[in-house]
């Protein structure tokens, strides 16, 4: 089953380390980062917001585990934001290749 996964980081570098950390790894077919992400969130009892960077990764389930615990060792979060979404369906050509050019 193919992936995608939300993951937000403090900045361009940091997603940009993340994200190429993914890339070497094989762990990622591609990651796209967003930049000029405003958030809002509960931390520590009250309500905080933080501007971020937003990465979108594209992978396969069975590589969820040794993402995470590759972007927590990589993270300037205590709890950094990492949630995984199933793709339901798209270009067969483009879920072909996230297969081909992951582990």
């Amino acid at each position: 089953m193919k992936i995608v996964i939300f993951i937000t980081a403090a900045n361009k570098q940091e997603a940009r380390r993340i994200a190429s950390s993914l890339i070497k790894e094989k762990l990622a077919a591609c990651v796209n980062i967003v930049e000029k992400v405003e958030s809002l969130f509960w931390w520590q009892a009250k309500v905080d917001q933080a501007k971020e960077v937003l990465l979108i990764v594209k992978t396969k389930k069975k590589l969820l585990n040794k993402l995470i615990r590759l972007v927590k060792s990589l993270h300037s979060y205590t709890v950094p934001e990492i949630i995984a979404l199933p793709i339901i369906g798209g270009n067969s050509d483009y879920l072909n290749w996230i297969d081909d050019v992951t582990k």
